[in-house]
């Protein structure tokens, strides 16, 4: 996450682990206007490069988010 440190806002939600995908979109959207926010699956192939528009939301098998979703 160092190559997004120009960034503003907030770039990690710790806070929204255990809670709904859907959800942690839509706070993290309103949180921080600067970025995408995207539902992955857990255990899904993503690709390895950094984006600092975006972060994803690693959920599992009953849309719950898994890991914290951070910039990147």
């Amino acid at each position: 996450m160092a190559s997004c440190s120009n960034i503003k806002g907030k770039k990690s939600w710790p806070e929204l682990v255990g809670t709904s995908g859907q959800a942690a979109t839509i706070i993290i959207e309103r949180q921080n206007v600067n970025v995408d926010a995207v539902i992955v699956e857990e255990g899904s192939s993503v690709s390895t490069d950094i984006r600092c528009d975006r972060v994803r939301i690693f959920v599992d098998d009953n849309h719950i988010v898994k890991e914290v979703p951070k910039v990147g």
